[in-house]
């Protein structure tokens, strides 16, 4: 199971959330390993900048209140999923770094190292105001994340994993990718943007089958099949 998203995205946050509730009631679930896949939104944004309704009324051409009432809606339909987002005191920017470090996670742990270094991103993002595009902030959430501070630093401090985060936009463009989050299972479903939870569960019921169609063994024996079991 891949997902592409970036940190600063509200939407991979609220997605993230539904697939783990849909993941959370499937019966395969410890079957399920996820990687997280880099995807830039802005490969072009300053280290900081503000995440309140300023920069997004300037990127889509609205009014500031327009885009107050976009990040407000947003919020609400956060809350609903149980996150809690504050645009207020959002100090978003450049997700490079970040993308790199979840790299080192997935070398260094796997699955649930990089699991655990994107929901504190996530939460520093959204939630607790935090210049996710810091160098020194990054070394400092992924250290309470799990990953030894001295490791985070050494790939700050050079190009580290960069070519990896370049090679999954790569990998995006040849999928046609365009927007995130995107979901991709067992290389073969495709799933944009924050589905319903029930959508979630459907797709990965369907990718099970799939994957594990029912062998009939034992040749015939005594069974029923319409009309031809007339008593």
């Amino acid at each position: 199971m891949e997902i592409w998203s970036d940190v600063v995205c509200p939407w991979c946050a609220i997605g993230k959330r539904r697939f783990e509730t849909a993941l959370a009631g499937f019966a395969h679930r410890d079957d399920v390993e996820i990687r997280w896949r880099s995807f830039e939104l802005d490969p072009q944004a300053p280290r900081e900048r503000d995440g309140g309704p300023g920069p997004l009324a300037a990127k889509l051409g609205v009014s500031v209140e327009q885009a107050r009432e976009m990040q407000d809606s947003v919020t609400a339909t956060a809350a609903a999923d149980g996150l809690e987002f504050r645009f207020d005191i959002a100090r978003h920017g450049n997700t490079v770094d970040a993308h790199r470090l979840l790299h080192l996670a997935w070398e260094l742990g796997g699955a649930a190292l990089q699991g655990a270094l994107k929901d504190r991103l996530l939460r520093a993002s959204f939630t607790e105001g935090e210049p996710i595009g810091d160098p020194d902030t990054l070394v400092r959430l992924a250290a309470s994340a799990g990953v030894p501070e001295v490791e985070a630093r050494a790939v700050l401090d050079s190009d580290r994993h960069l070519d990896a985060v370049r090679g999954d936009q790569d990998l995006a463009r040849r999928y046609g990718i365009s927007g995130v989050p995107f979901f991709v299972i067992d290389d073969k479903y495709g799933i944009s943007g924050a589905q319903p939870a029930e959508a979630f569960r459907q797709a990965l019921d369907q990718a099970w089958a799939d994957a594990h169609p029912l062998t009939p063994v034992g040749g015939d024996g005594g069974a029923c099949t319409d009309g031809s079991c007339q008593v």
